[in-house]
């Protein structure tokens, strides 16, 4: 599979690194019109999103070294090779939300308002981005069979893709690219409801929603992170599922937001 999307000269963009921005763009469209209805003025919420862009890099790229330093330590300038492949989503995730705690104190702005606007926009970037694990063949789960693929009723060039160095695999990104989209939409399903009138509560959705399909999606994948013989991710999702919880349930006890 062909990881070039366009190539001009020396120069090469990849597929990987277009979808990323694609999510991304999109997601600064949202995040700027949602932020407008909310009173929250749109150069905060650009500034925001510029910080956020290399931060979430940086966090999903030193997630996934960290954990998997062995693939990089004879050749440490490989870290940088990000178009490549290997962007933990839990890194950025992690960075990001450490990220807005700390420009929205700055900035004397709703910290839960400002992720309740970001968390449509992440889970829908998260469903474009995992096509570029399809891409790269990476994100990918099980050996299976053609037959087993075909029964899946996928079109044919899912198919081809997750036929790796000649053993054909599960593909689990679609998985979870398709888990994403739902999210995403019963997100503006609760954001049309709620509004946001009940602060906290879109985010905490998306916390709960997204860890408990990684937990099933991550149990089902060959290339997963370990730490003291255990799925990194599948232990993220179980602390994210719990913080999710406590949310929702406060968000919705607590008394209309003013």
């Amino acid at each position: 599979m062909n990881r070039v999307l366009i190539s001009i000269g020396p120069f090469h963009i990849y597929w990987y690194s277009f979808l990323i921005a694609l999510g991304i763009i999109i997601g600064i469209i949202i995040a700027n019109r949602e932020a407008i209805k909310c009173g929250i003025s749109r150069v905060f919420m650009m500034d925001l999103i510029f910080g956020l862009i290399p931060v979430g890099i940086i966090g999903a790229r030193l997630y996934y070294v960290i954990f998997n330093f062995s693939l990089f330590k004879d050749n440490l300038l490989s870290i940088f090779e990000i178009w490549e492949g290997g962007l933990a989503i839990y890194g950025a995730v992690i960075a990001c939300l450490f990220y807005v705690i700390y420009y929205t104190h700055k900035k004397k702005v709703s910290l839960l308002l400002t992720l309740d606007i970001l968390a449509p926009c992440l889970i829908l970037g998260q469903a474009i981005g995992r096509w570029g694990n399809f891409i790269n063949q990476e994100a990918y789960g099980r050996q299976t069979t053609l037959l087993a693929l075909k029964k899946m009723h996928l079109p044919n060039f899912i198919i081809e893709g997750m036929h790796i160095n000649g053993v054909y695999y599960e593909p689990t990104f679609l998985y979870e690219s398709l888990w994403c989209l739902v999210g995403f939409i019963l997100l503006l399903i609760i954001r049309k409801i709620f509004k946001y009138e009940k602060k906290g509560l879109l985010v905490s959705f998306y916390f709960v929603w997204y860890a408990i399909g990684r937990f099933m999606i991550e149990g089902l994948r060959s290339d997963s992170l370990y730490f003291l013989g255990y799925r990194i991710s599948q232990l993220v999702s179980i602390i994210l599922m719990l913080i999710g919880i406590i949310g929702i349930i406060i968000s919705l006890i607590r008394k209309k937001d003013s």
